[in-house]
């Protein structure tokens, strides 16, 4: 029993039990994304003593993720580590027994399905509609569970997928859907609320690895307004569904319309990112948000924005964007991600 010593209020807890500890310790877990929701999400696996978790990320460390990413620190930032480094290293320190591996990469319809291969539940701790779509085209396509969850603002959600039991992704949300894009680098998140909705997803995770029923729902938080809803989503697979209804995984097929094209424009250094799949955009809304983030200045055809300095997006209404400063197609990605969003 000495090696289960740690975990002896865990334990206690009669439906997880030693069996279920033990269940814990053989399991593997690919947690994407070691933002807000990541952090909180591996602390607690890592701490309840799930045996591998494989942490993946593609950005650094930076001031301004200290309010609400709670693996990171102000050194972290100073040396601009990549996240899933830094996460690695104080995970590590917290229990020595956990493989926790740190994978430092864009996951995207090249890698995904070999970075989400050989793992028993996959966790969202995303922050975009098209990685998450192609979580699950990934969890679909190979009948693993995976946790969604959403944090921006005030308002959070978690859901669980099981596929061939509930629901997947898709059947919930049909398209990537349109309109102004809200993040947390544009409307901004509250840290209790990322605390609260990866704790759950964390629950709902272990539940999964123990083999206990997971929730129903899709579970909706206000932290702010203190309200919440429960959609009951158990009876909602939709036998029409392109994932898993008809097997046609999208998001893993480089000439689907719902793939984003990133294109590095030759001696510009400029990306253009060209959604295949586009919708009109309300620029006066969009500007409204991006305001908040740095300078706008626009037409009726287009906003150009500036974030920071050296770095201009600039955005048309058919939603087609330009990132003028790099050429560096992941960092335009992760401008994409944090501004305009899916």
């Amino acid at each position: 029993m000495s090696d289960l010593e740690r975990y002896s209020r865990q334990i206690l807890f009669q439906r997880i039990g030693e069996e279920g500890q033990r269940k814990l310790l053989r399991s593997r877990v690919a947690v994407v994304g070691a933002g807000a929701l990541g952090t909180v999400i591996a602390n607690h696996l890592v701490r309840s003593g799930v045996g591998f978790i494989r942490l993946i990320d593609r950005d650094l460390v930076e001031l301004s993720n200290l309010q609400r990413q709670t693996l990171f620190d102000e050194e972290d930032a100073r040396l601009h580590l990549p996240k899933a480094v830094a996460a690695q290293n104080r995970l590590t320190k917290i229990n020595s027994t956990v493989m926790v591996e740190a994978v430092i990469a864009d996951l995207n319809l090249e890698n995904a399905v070999e970075l989400l291969a050989g793992v028993d539940v996959i966790v969202d701790g995303t922050d975009n509609f098209q990685t998450r779509f192609l979580i699950n085209d990934v969890a679909v396509k190979d009948g693993t569970p995976w946790v969604h969850g959403a944090a921006v603002s005030s308002r959070g959600m978690f859901a669980v997928i099981k596929p061939g039991k509930t629901p997947c992704y898709r059947c919930l949300f049909p398209h990537v859907p349109t309109g102004t894009g809200e993040t947390c680098d544009t409307v901004g998140v509250l840290s209790p609320l990322t605390d609260i909705i990866g704790s759950f997803q964390a629950m709902e995770t272990i539940k999964l690895l123990v083999g206990a029923e997971t929730t129903p729902n899709l579970e909706q938080i206000d932290i702010w307004d203190v309200t919440s809803m429960q959609m009951d989503i158990s009876q909602g697979r939709n036998p029409d569904c392109p994932a898993c209804g008809k097997g046609q995984f999208d998001y893993l097929d480089q000439s689907s319309e719902q793939q984003v094209a990133y294109t590095s424009l030759c001696g510009r250094d400029t990306v253009q990112i060209n959604p295949r799949n586009k919708s009109e955009q309300d620029l006066k809304r969009k500007a409204e948000i991006l305001r908040k983030s740095g300078k706008v200045v626009g037409n009726d055809f287009l906003l150009r924005f500036s974030p920071e300095e050296g770095i201009s997006i600039v955005v048309f209404k058919d939603s087609r964007v330009l990132i003028h400063g790099t050429n560096d197609i992941l960092k335009a990605k992760m401008l994409y991600s944090k501004y305009i969003g899916s």
